[in-house]
């Protein structure tokens, strides 16, 4: 299916416009992560945050008892010359039993950490995967399959490290400042206040230059997407690019992705990782300036002096402050070695809620198909065994009337636009019959592909109704109505599995036997028996180890097990050669027996039996008719099919 140029400029647009440093809700974002992290695993989290606890408390309490074993043990043992060892055992053993502690519950909560952020990055790959089964087609029109696929891949990455690293490594951090700030005061409030001065040019550093990293580290995600979708359409296309030796050229366009992506990455980075160094050095300098100034006080307590309003203290104080100081210090470098990391993700979780956010396809409809059979009284009725005749259900009503689906399918002064202000169509009214083949001629963009994604309700349209079997398909369940209408693309989709899984894709309920007259029915059946395992055979990715032909007929086999009573065929042979054209188009005519069908070709030897062809220009049907009546009114059609104009 050709992308219409509107949707292609709108596209572009919006590419532009997404990786230009949006503007982030970051308290908003990671609130919403937090809930999404806590739902169904408020037990674990809270078990993490015991451990946390614990592993912060029996660190400071290591802390604090270097101050007990100096002041209480080693000092009298010096001044006394004792050597008694018995006490001064038993409370090194007892910070053993602090250093363990601390060692078992890290673990516990790493160990907690990493199972949590596994179960909450699958849940959000099933959500995100669940909801863009719902998004409309105009989604996938106007955003690049890469960038798509850099939600799965680098947005979830980043936040796994976020939720099983940086979150415990912050949470722990903040603990850790509370519990150390606390045993601090306890020690000295004028230290403590000498160190609270180096905390605020700390936090005052983080705040300038976690806003700096932020907006890059938001661009560079944007711009990961971009590169990623430029990657895979460039992979897609090498043949093309070989044919029309464009190597160099999209080399230049990929130069001027990379280096948007390089400049990005770098500043928030550069940002990001001049946190540690600075921090650690700030740190530093708040080690040396409390060592001096607790020395002084402790020089002073040794020799019996003292300063007005300050009372000194003793070596074992100093040492455990000196001690705590530095573990103050430690979870701050922490905090701000983490902040890239943290950043990133939250980049990374806005543009996953972002896709999760999109609005998904509406269906408002009433009606559902389901199996049908004639009683004896010659009334449809509602069955459950699988028949060959369908019928819509009216599921607002208690007692509904079938009505049998037959393919009645009616355009009224139709108008639609990809873009609401460039029309594609313009007052389209055609209608066909059960079982006609209505065939669609014109240049590229002149509105064909367009007219058949509207009557599977891919896209809704502006003005006007279309009717299946008089009922309005707004009407129309999009599922049930789809399950009606069989389409063969220019452009086919084969899926990793066995030669059989893929004509049953279907039908997936379809028996072995129903993909086997399937198979002979588009005349694959032939080529089929000759590939290594027949029907079981493994096709690679997306059926790479076939031609463009034998994918085709697997297509049209793939159809014809559906047994729609409305088909598609969207140039469904521009990729076959005459040779096996002739052959599928055999297929093509059993299959399109008591059906309607709908045509788009390029080779007009292929739509001459169409009951009806119709000539559109500009999105207006400007001519209508059958191949005779055409050719004698001399217009576009036999500009067309004499050579005096061709298609575009």
């Amino acid at each position: 299916m050709n992308t219409p140029q509107s949707i292609k400029n709108t596209s572009q647009t919006n590419k532009t416009n997404h990786f230009s440093r949006p503007k982030v809700n970051t308290k908003q974002t990671l609130k919403r992560l937090l809930n999404v992290i806590s739902h169904g695993n408020k037990f674990v989290l809270i078990v993490v945050l015991f451990c946390i606890i614990l592993s912060s408390l029996a660190s400071v309490g290591s802390s604090l008892f270097i101050k007990t074993i100096i002041d209480n043990y080693i000092t009298p043992m010096l001044n006394t010359g004792s050597r008694e060892f018995g006490e001064l055992v038993k409370i090194i053993l007892l910070m053993v039993v602090f250093f363990s502690a601390e060692i078992i519950t890290t673990y516990l909560y790493t160990f907690l950490m990493v199972k949590l952020s596994q179960s909450t990055i699958k849940k959000i790959r099933n959500k995100m995967f669940k909801n863009m089964q719902r998004l409309p087609i105009r989604y996938f029109d106007t955003n690049t399959h890469g960038n798509i696929m850099s939600h799965y891949t680098n947005d979830t990455d980043v936040l796994e490290l976020l939720i099983s690293q940086s979150l415990p490594n912050i949470i722990s951090s903040f603990i850790t400042i509370v519990a150390v700030f606390s045993a601090m005061i306890y020690l000295s409030i004028y230290l403590t206040l000498l160190t609270f001065l180096f905390l605020l040019v700390m936090l005052f550093v983080t705040k300038k230059l976690g806003q700096k990293s932020r907006n890059y580290f938001i661009s560079q995600q944007g711009i990961i997407g971009k590169t990623t979708g430029y990657i895979e359409e460039m992979i897609n296309g090498q043949k093309v690019i070989k044919v029309f030796n464009h190597e160099e050229a999209i080399k230049k366009d990929f130069d001027k992705i990379n280096e948007e992506l390089c400049y990005n990455s770098t500043q928030a980075n550069k940002y990001a990782n001049l946190f540690m160094p600075i921090m650690t050095n700030i740190g530093n300098l708040q080690y040396v300036v409390v060592a001096i100034v607790g020395g002084i006080l402790a020089l002073l307590n040794v020799n019996n002096l003292s300063i007005v309003g300050i009372s000194v203290m003793s070596i074992g104080t100093i040492s455990g402050f000196i001690q705590l100081s530095k573990a103050f210090v430690r979870p701050l470098s922490t905090i701000s070695q983490q902040a890239g990391s943290i950043l990133n993700a939250l980049a990374g979780a806005e543009r996953i809620f972002k896709l999760i956010d999109q609005p998904l396809e509406i269906d408002d409809g009433k009606y559902i198909v389901v199996n049908a059979k004639y009683n004896k009284k010659n009334h449809l009725v509602e069955c459950e065994e699988k028949t060959n005749i369908f019928a819509f259900k009216d599921t607002t009503k208690k007692r509904p009337q079938l009505i049998r689906v037959l393919g009645d399918v009616r355009f009224k002064n139709v108008n639609f636009g990809y873009n609401p202000n460039k029309l594609v169509l313009k007052d389209i009214n055609l209608y066909a019959k059960p079982g006609q083949k209505v065939a669609f001629v014109g240049a590229t963009g002149a509105g064909k592909t367009t007219i058949t994604n509207l009557i599977n309700r891919f896209y809704d349209i502006n003005e006007g109704e279309i009717l299946f079997d008089g009922i309005n398909i707004k009407e129309i369940k999009k599922d049930d109505l789809r399950k009606c209408i069989g389409i063969v693309l220019q452009d086919t989709n084969l899926f990793t599995g066995t030669v059989k899984e893929n004509i049953r894709y279907g039908n997936l309920e379809a028996t072995d036997e129903e993909v086997y007259n399937a198979a002979k029915l588009a005349n694959a059946d032939e080529f089929i028996q000759l590939l290594p395992n027949g029907y079981d055979t493994m096709l690679e990715s997306d059926g790479a180890n076939l031609s463009q032909g034998q994918r085709q007929l697997l297509s049209i086999a793939r159809t014809a097990v559906a047994n729609p009573p409305i088909m598609i065929l969207d140039e469904a042979t521009s990729s076959i050669d005459t040779h096996t054209e002739s052959l599928v188009q055999k297929g093509m005519d059993a299959l399109m027996q008591n059906r309607t069908v709908f045509v788009i070709a390029h080779r007009l030897s292929t739509v001459q039996n169409s009951n009806v062809i119709m000539v559109l220009e500009n999105g207006v049907i400007i001519e209508r008719g059958t191949h005779e009546d055409l050719i004698n009114q001399k217009g576009k059609y036999f500009q067309l099919y004499t050579g005096k104009f061709e298609l575009e």
